[in-house]
C-alpha cells in the first residue's frame, strides 16, 4: 500500500520545519514542511476541547471591581509581585510559581495561549516544552524570535491540575492580570493560540474554525485567531491552516503599520 506524502515524513521522523514566504507568495502559501514522528503529550490540551464558558464576561462583584481597579493601575513590578503571590483561585495550591509571562516589554506581536505545564511551572516560563519549541518555529517563520519584538502570555498564570484546559472562573480570576499586561504592553497585534485564549480575550465560545481568518479587536488593538502548538503536534494536518493564519496576522500587521491614505 502506497503512503502518503506526509506519511513518508513521519515515518522518516522529520522534524517541524517553517519556512518563511515573501510577499509574493502570500496570495497562494505554500505550507511549510512539519511533521511529527512520535508526538509527544505536551503542557496544553492536545485536542481543541469544548469549554463551558459565557460568551460574555462574567458580572463582578463589588470586591472584584475594587481588585480589578487596583490591577489596572500597577506598573510591572508591582503587577509581577501581584501574580505571584495571588490566591484568587484554586490554581495557586498546587503550583510550584506563578508564571507571568517573557519576552519584549515593547512588542510588535503578543502571542497568548493556555496555561502553564509542568515544565513552565517548574521554569518559570511560557511555551517552554515540546509546543514552546514548535511556536519558537512559527515565531522564526515570521521573521521574530522569543524576546525580540514578541512578548508570549498566558490566559491563565497557574497550572491547571494535569495540565486540563482552563476553567471559566480561573480564566475569570486570571484575566485581569493579562488585560493590565495588555495595557503596558501596547502591542501592535495580538495572536490567541487556541480556544482558551479566545475565551479569555474575546469571550467567545464559537468554534476555533469559524474564527480564524477574522480581523477582531482588543482596545482597539487586531487580535487574530489560530491553533495552539499543542493542538497542532497532533493534528499536523491543520498545521496548513496555521500557516494561513499567521500570513494572515503579518498582513494585519502591515496594514496596521501603512494604514490606507484618504483619497
Amino acid at each position: 500500500m502506497s503512503l502518503s506524502r506526509e506519511q513518508m515524513l513521519v515515518e522518516m521522523g522529520i522534524t517541524p520545519i517553517w519556512v518563511l514566504r515573501d510577499t509574493a507568495s502570500e496570495a497562494s502559501p505554500v505550507v511549510p514542511e512539519m511533521a511529527i514522528s512520535e508526538p509527544v503529550a505536551t503542557a496544553s490540551s492536545t485536542v481543541e476541547k469544548p469549554i463551558p464558558v459565557a460568551t460574555k464576561p462574567m458580572a463582578a462583584t463589588p470586591q472584584a471591581s475594587a481588585s480589578h481597579a487596583l490591577i489596572n493601575a500597577m506598573d510591572w513590578p508591582a503587577l509581577t509581585k501581584q501574580v505571584a503571590e495571588c490566591r484568587a483561585c484554586p490554581l495557586c495550591q498546587q503550583r510550584k510559581q506563578a508564571v507571568f509571562g517573557v519576552g519584549d516589554e515593547n512588542p510588535d506581536w503578543l502571542f497568548i495561549g493556555e496555561g502553564p505545564g509542568a515544565d513552565e511551572d517548574a521554569q518559570g516560563e511560557p511555551f517552554v516544552g515540546q509546543a514552546g519549541k514548535l511556536l519558537d518555529s512559527m515565531l522564526a517563520s515570521l521573521d521574530i524570535a522569543r524576546g525580540d519584538r514578541v512578548y508570549i502570555a498566558n490566559a491563565v498564570k497557574c497550572r491547571p491540575p494535569g495540565n486540563r484546559t482552563p476553567e471559566s472562573a480561573e480564566m475569570a480570576a486570571c484575566w485581569p492580570y493579562l488585560e493590565r499586561q495588555i495595557a503596558l504592553l501596547k502591542p501592535k497585534i495580538i495572536v490567541l493560540l487556541g480556544k482558551a485564549a479566545v475565551h479569555a480575550v474575546l469571550h467567545d465560545d464559537k468554534s476555533l474554525a469559524s474564527l480564524r481568518g477574522q480581523r477582531f479587536e482588543h482596545a482597539g488593538i487586531p487580535v487574530v485567531v489560530t491553533y495552539h502548538p499543542a493542538y497542532l503536534l497532533r493534528n499536523l494536518p491543520d498545521k496548513a491552516k496555521a500557516w494561513e493564519d499567521l500570513l494572515f496576522a503579518r498582513r494585519t500587521l502591515r496594514e496596521q503599520a501603512t494604514p490606507e491614505l484618504p483619497f
